[in-house]
């Protein structure tokens, strides 16, 4: 039951549009248009998620550490 529930919440949160950007990136790709923006926009998101991931699979498994 709760790993269908993950996936199903995992899925609907990778399904949902993003915004990644401060408040300089939001002026920035407003002058850029809207083609580049949404490029911009995607390149901060695969940035980020490395450093997401990493610190998501490290908790992942400290967390199934202290369990057992």
């Amino acid at each position: 039951m709760r790993k269908g529930f993950f996936i199903l919440a995992l899925s609907l949160g990778l399904g949902v549009a993003a915004d990644a950007q401060c408040s300089i990136c939001t002026k920035t790709a407003a002058q850029l248009g809207e083609k580049p923006a949404r490029g911009l926009n995607a390149g901060i998101l695969y940035l980020a998620l490395t450093p997401l991931a990493l610190a998501g699979g490290i908790g992942w498994y400290w967390w199934k550490r202290q369990k057992a």
